[in-house]
């Protein structure tokens, strides 16, 4: 007997992982009802401005839900996944996690478990050389957003992930042993365009800005 076809919701960043999960699971089947992105009540993404979330949602043509959660985190998240469950009636959450981190459960697994959600990682487990060169072959336009100084300097915010910054990404790797999809938080991406997108979002003028330990992408 076949499966029924899943109603999911894509946890959403704007990064090349959430973006690349989505494409994945589409391949496989997946109907994406929406967009969802857990923040706490004022964010400050330096990494992944919600103003652009909200453009890329248009561009894919889905509703962005934004679920605000507050201390006990893991009761926010619960309920948003409830919310979504009741009112939406969507049964599975795609993430685009690779693997563990820090050799923690994974979050939003462990948060979808009392809800009755299923989760799905079409990343998981795969190999990160492969993940990179995959974004390229199917389409996908990348900047580097945000980046930990002490991997990457602040040259690489808004640099475009293309053949030429993978391979630098492979050096550094040898170097300083960076994560090549910065897994432990090196870098961050924006997604301009992919090929399920409607139109490409151009970012126009920027600043790079430094904040502690971090550099990250400004849009004027």
């Amino acid at each position: 007997m076949n499966q029924p076809t899943p109603n999911a919701a894509m946890l959403w960043t704007g990064g090349k992982d959430s973006a690349l999960a989505l494409h994945e699971a589409r391949l496989d089947g997946c109907h994406v009802r929406c967009l969802v992105t857990f923040a706490p009540p004022e964010p400050d993404f330096l990494a992944h401005p919600l103003a652009i979330m909200k453009l890329q949602a248009d561009a894919l043509a889905l509703p962005h839900v934004l679920w605000t959660v507050r201390e006990p985190f893991h009761e926010g998240y619960e309920a948003g996944l409830r919310w979504l469950k009741e009112t939406l009636g969507i049964d599975t959450i795609i993430t685009g996690d690779i693997a563990e981190v820090a050799g923690q459960p994974n979050w939003i697994r462990e948060r979808c478990r009392p809800v009755g959600m299923r989760v799905m990682t079409p990343l998981w487990g795969r190999d990160r050389a492969e993940l990179l060169q995959r974004l390229l072959a199917t389409g996908f336009k990348v900047v580097f957003s945000c980046v930990k100084t002490r991997w990457l300097d602040a040259q690489w915010v808004g640099r475009e992930l293309d053949h030429a910054a993978i391979d630098r990404l492979h050096l550094l790797r040898k170097q300083n042993g960076l994560d090549l999809c910065g897994e432990e938080g090196e870098y961050h991406t924006l997604v301009t365009d992919a090929p399920y997108f409607n139109r490409r979002l151009r970012l126009g003028a920027f600043r790079v800005r430094e904040r502690d330990d971090l550099a990250y992408l400004e849009i004027e």
